[in-house]
Order: C-alpha cells, then sequence, then structure tokens
C-alpha cells in the first residue's frame, strides 16, 4: 500500500511540472524557480528589460574596541585627511563602538607594509565589456577558514600581452564578512573608453579573521526564497524573507546580497538590497529586487545575508 501511495505521489509531481499539452515554455517565457529555505543562502511577469547594473558602494568601518582613526586610515590604505572628509562631524578623539565611519574609495594604498590578509580562495577573475566602451570585471573570493572572515578587498589589475599593468582599481567587498564555506563577489567598473585587457590580475589587499561570537552581528537567515529570470535570462526577479533569529535586541542594519551567474558557473551579476526599517528579534521582513547579467543568461542566483544590530 505504501509502495502504490508513493508512486502515485511521484506521477503527480511529474504532471504538475509537466506544461499543458506536453510543450516545453520557449525562450519569450519567464523561468520560475524556488531555492531551498531556511539556507544562509521566483508569480510570473512580463519580460524584464531593464538592466540593473552593479553599484559601487563604499566600505562602511564599525568602530571597534581599541580603534583609532590613524589606525583605520592605515588598514584600508586612505590617508587621515581622506578619512575625515568623509566622515564630518567626527571627532578624532570621540569613537565609540559601534559607531559607522565610510572609508573612501579610490584612495592609493600606503607606501609602508600592510598586514599579510588571511588566506582567501581566488575562485574567478574576469571581465565583461559593457555597451558603449566600458568594462565591468568581477572576481569571486571563497573562504576556505573555519571562521568568517571581515573587510575584503582587492585590487584588480589589468594586463597587456606582455603581462605589464594597463589600469587598477580597487574594490571592496559588499558586505562586511564572509562566512565559513561561502563566496563573496566582488566588482569594479572601468569607464569608456577602457583599455582591452589580454588578462586580469586580483591582488587580495585586506581580509580579517572575525572572532566567534562577535557582537557586531546578529545570526540571521533567509526563507523562500524565488528567482524568476526574465528578459532572456539578463535579468532576475528575486524575493523571500529575512528572519533574525535571536529573540532579543533588534537589527538596524540588514541586507542581502544576489550574486548571479551563467551556466558555465560564471559570476556575471551582483546587486545589494538594504532594509528601509530595524527588525526585531524573532521578526521577519520580505525583500523583492532585480539583479541583472552585464555578460550571458543569467541561469542561477545565490544569496548571502548579513545584520548589525
Amino acid at each position: 500500500m505504501r509502495a502504490q501511495l508513493t508512486c502515485l505521489l511521484a506521477l503527480l509531481l511529474f504532471s504538475a511540472c509537466t506544461p499543458a499539452g506536453g510543450q516545453t515554455p520557449g525562450a519569450g517565457t519567464p523561468l520560475v524557480y524556488l531555492t531551498p529555505t531556511r539556507t544562509p543562502t521566483r508569480t510570473v511577469i512580463p519580460a524584464l528589460t531593464e538592466i540593473v547594473l552593479p553599484t559601487s558602494t563604499p566600505t562602511i568601518h564599525v568602530v571597534a574596541l581599541g580603534d583609532t582613526l590613524g589606525d583605520i586610515a592605515d588598514r584600508y590604505g586612505v590617508t587621515l585627511e581622506a578619512l575625515l572628509a568623509a566622515n564630518p562631524g567626527v571627532q578624532p578623539t570621540a569613537l565609540t563602538v559601534g559607531m559607522e565611519l565610510v572609508i573612501p574609495i579610490g584612495s592609493s594604498l600606503p607606501a609602508e607594509p600592510t598586514p599579510t590578509p588571511a588566506p582567501v580562495m581566488v575562485r574567478q577573475a574576469q571581465c565583461w565589456d559593457e555597451t558603449g566602451g566600458g568594462l565591468w570585471c568581477f572576481a569571486l573570493l571563497e573562504n576556505g577558514l573555519s571562521e568568517a572572515l571581515e573587510n575584503i578587498a582587492a585590487q584588480f589589475n589589468l594586463l597587456d600581452e606582455d603581462g605589464q599593468v594597463i589600469a587598477e582599481q580597487i574594490a571592496y567587498a559588499p558586505l562586511n564578512i564572509l562566512p565559513p564555506g561561502g563566496a563573496m563577489p566582488l566588482g569594479v567598473h572601468f569607464a569608456a573608453p577602457a583599455p582591452a585587457p589580454a588578462g586580469v590580475r586580483l591582488q587580495v589587499l585586506t581580509a580579517i579573521r572575525l572572532l566567534p561570537g562577535d557582537a557586531r552581528y546578529l545570526p540571521v537567515m533567509l526563507e523562500n526564497t524565488l528567482v524568476q529570470l526574465g528578459g532572456g535570462g539578463q535579468s532576475a526577479r528575486v524575493s523571500g524573507r529575512v528572519m533574525l533569529t535571536v529573540l532579543d535586541g533588534s537589527a538596524a542594519a540588514l541586507w542581502v546580497l544576489a550574486v548571479a551567474y551563467d551556466r558555465a558557473g560564471n559570476l556575471v551579476g551582483f546587486r545589494r538590497w538594504e532594509a528601509g526599517t530595524a527588525l526585531a528579534g524573532g521578526e521577519s521582513l520580505d525583500f523583492d529586487f532585480l539583479v541583472s547579467s552585464v555578460g550571458p543568461a543569467i541561469e542561477r542566483v545565490d544569496f548571502l545575508v548579513e545584520a548589525r544590530p
């Protein structure tokens, strides 16, 4: 009897997944798939035509006990003057734990040696031509350690046929922390007319081990994540629910990062969503936004999430 019920259930599931008439959906039909839920990681709409490109997001440093402005400037390779200019009103002698400082983008690295970053694996580093002559360059970094990594930054070097650097730019991770076993995208945009590189090389500048139980971050998870492909796979609408898994306290800052890959597993786009409201412990919040490809069609979307008090 149990075997018969199992077979009947399998037939029902197969029938539900087969379109009427046994036809395969055409290329213009939005593709919807449901991702596994409760992992830290699509309603049918018209084909998406808007291309949402990754945006340059400045790095935010959360002041920890013992931090000074000079130490923070040295850590990110910026001058103290540039750091103060990016944070008007901040008093160097009145830093408080939990204060957020904007790290200016595009500053040069200091001439003196910088601390050796924690080991992080560079899985991908490649560029995609942009209509109009620009260039998007992406990299994928993987954390193979047993602890999380914080404040990841790297430099993209574009190389000519002789291996000489013809352009360079620093990229900062879109989230502050990369959990063990996770993969974080980095991206930079070279404005037109961008050079035509023969290759791209990535140099990891900072990656700091995060101590377990760090009070600056809260445990958070995603539920009911849904990815809806449209526009020939050049765009995806992603939605789901974020839940804070602690009962005490609340998250004042909350981000969801959607990372898009093509059929070959190449990183082709990413976008960060930020909650506009605080989230109390044990409660959940819905998210819904678009992510686009600057290369081939999107095949899948992975997620990362982060919450801070």
